[in-house]
């Protein structure tokens, strides 16, 4: 099994069943939005390029099950050590941007149908605005907890001073002092109240990508809120 077969160790001691769960999870809501904000006003021939980023993402979830490390693809290649991380590393970062820039074509293909006036009901328009925001939740956490400190492997070695999130427990004595680390989890919801309130709550960004990234997705979820919710309001009434 994929979830159980992965290595503790390479996922910094978590479990990488919620990381693993949100990448699916944006493939499957991409695969799910209405079709003319995929391809277009296309049809017929290109209704299956909503099936490329699911497709994508399971063919490299299989590549990441095949070189499981000690496994038989590993021993062929004769992949050790430093080399098989850093090749599970870029596969795993790999998923995340294919997804993203799909999610970012989606997003941008919406707001252009918006401003050039195209027609569209209110449950549609919500329905789509509803799994980009979600998609972009998920993304953003996975960028968040990939990129952070070197990533989930290289973290727990990791200096607080060399990181790039501070988190409130490692400020408290009390709790940084027993080891605590961020897992998947304290990073989407970093990614939820980003988000959700356009600006960092109680974690703040360090370094000047981790800005960066916050604020791409505090501009992508304003843009949502503001073109599409308030389109979809004015359908309404």
């Amino acid at each position: 099994m994929l979830l159980s077969s992965l290595r503790r160790a390479e996922w910094g001691g978590e479990s990488p069943l919620w990381p693993t769960a949100a990448i699916v999870a944006s493939a499957a809501l991409y695969a799910d939005l209405p079709q003319r904000f995929i391809a277009g006003g296309s049809a017929g021939v290109f209704a299956w390029v909503r099936w490329i980023v699911p497709a994508l993402t399971v063919l490299v979830l299989v590549a990441l099950l095949a070189s499981v490390p000690g496994g038989r693809l590993t021993e062929r290649l004769g992949w050790r050590g430093h080399r098989l991380h850093v090749t599970r590393r870029w596969l795993g970062i790999a998923i995340i941007a294919l997804v993203s820039a799909a999610n970012a074509a989606s997003i941008g293909l919406l707001i252009h149908l918006l401003i050039n006036g195209a027609h569209a009901t209110a449950s549609t328009l919500l329905r789509a605005a509803v799994h980009m925001w979600v998609v972009n939740v998920l993304l953003f956490a996975l960028w968040f907890w990939q990129l952070d400190g070197g990533g989930p492997a290289e973290r727990p070695r990791c200096a607080v001073a060399r990181r790039d999130f501070l988190f409130p427990q490692q400020t408290e004595p009390a709790t940084f002092g027993e080891g605590w680390n961020p897992m998947f989890l304290d990073y989407l919801f970093v990614s939820y109240t980003n988000a959700s309130a356009f600006s960092p709550t109680d974690t703040m960004p360090l370094s000047r990508w981790a800005k960066m990234l916050m604020l791409v997705q505090s501009a992508i979820s304003l843009a949502l809120a503001v073109m599409v919710v308030a389109r979809a309001v004015n359908i309404l009434q």
